[in-house]
């Protein structure tokens, strides 16, 4: 628990005193071939200076090795409060940790999101990495390498929607998959400069908010849709676009085809499913929408590099 704290250890420029700290609430994950990730919110403590801090750890050990890894660290301070209508007079808020969910709470969110080189290949390029982004991303350093990440508003965005959202079950782990994954591309952008979408977009309709809009609502019916696979035509009509502008903006927005991020999300709740929930694989493949087990496991194994029943709880 030590090690994960140090970002906050440096972000009030203190020691701290782990069991002073008070947790208000935690998320975790912990899946082979998958995103790690533990999210933590706590009390502000009284006297607390905090500087808003991220940071980029580059873990390199030798080539091919499976303990190469990427991990993002951040600090944010902030405000609480509670609104929802389920909480019962009496009981402590999980979102607070107080019994009066009508006060806000000052408190310090620590995030650390850890990428394995197993993990990233699946996006890499089978091409030369022609950008600094890429060269990390395809663990072409060969040293251990730390950087700071300045917090621009796409990445405080990204890290305030991770607590701060109604979703739950399968749908959050849906929905935590996909914003992880834009925070990784958000802090290469922030960090290199590359890829910036501030900057004038080559699809003349993004120019246009209702245009970019258009296509960020795209993304949130594929989310959507995990379960129920959805064609180009019918979420273009949904969104009322049509199918060219859809894919261009789509590509350039979010650095990745309609395709690709859809089946990249469906592989990531495959295996919260199996792993997590330990369904079977029949069970995952028909709630996914796949026709057969076989076309699911064949690109199961594709996205992740492993078989479906190696993830499955003994």
């Amino acid at each position: 628990m030590q090690e994960s704290l140090s970002i906050l250890a440096e972000a009030v420029q203190r020691d701290l005193m782990v069991d002073q700290l008070r947790l208000v609430a935690r998320q975790e994950k912990s899946i082979p071939n998958s995103v790690e990730y533990d999210m933590r919110r706590f009390m502000r403590m009284p006297g607390w200076q905090v500087d808003d801090i991220g940071m980029m750890e580059y873990t390199y050990v030798s080539q091919g090795s499976p303990q190469n890894a990427l991990e993002l660290k951040f600090c944010v301070s902030g405000k609480a409060y509670c609104d929802s209508d389920e909480c019962e007079p009496g009981t402590t808020c999980s979102k607070t940790g107080l019994e009066n969910c009508s006060e806000e709470v000052e408190t310090v969110d620590i995030y650390s999101f850890r990428f394995t080189s197993t993990y990233l290949h699946q996006f890499a390029s089978t091409k030369a990495a022609v950008s600094e982004a890429e060269r990390y991303l395809s663990f072409e350093h060969d040293q251990t390498i730390s950087h700071i990440i300045p917090l621009c508003n796409k990445n405080r965005m990204i890290l305030a929607s991770l607590f701060n959202h109604k979703y739950s079950g399968a749908l959050e782990n849906i929905y935590l998959n996909s914003q992880i994954q834009f925070l990784l591309v958000y802090s290469m952008d922030c960090l290199f400069g590359e890829g910036d979408r501030d900057k004038v977009y080559q699809c003349k309709f993004l120019e246009d908010e209702r245009g970019r809009n258009a296509i960020a609502q795209a993304r949130e019916i594929l989310l959507q849709h995990i379960g129920d696979p959805i064609t180009i035509k019918e979420l273009a009509r949904k969104v009322a676009t049509n199918e060219c502008y859809l894919k261009k903006g789509f590509k350039e927005m979010f650095g990745t085809t309609i395709f690709d991020f859809y089946q990249s999300q469906r592989m990531e709740h495959a295996k919260y499913l199996l792993y997590d929930k330990g369904l079977s694989v029949t069970d995952v493949s028909a709630l996914l929408g796949y026709s057969s087990i076989s076309h699911f496991s064949t690109a199961f194994k594709k996205h992740t590099g492993i078989k479906p029943c190696d993830l499955l709880v003994r």
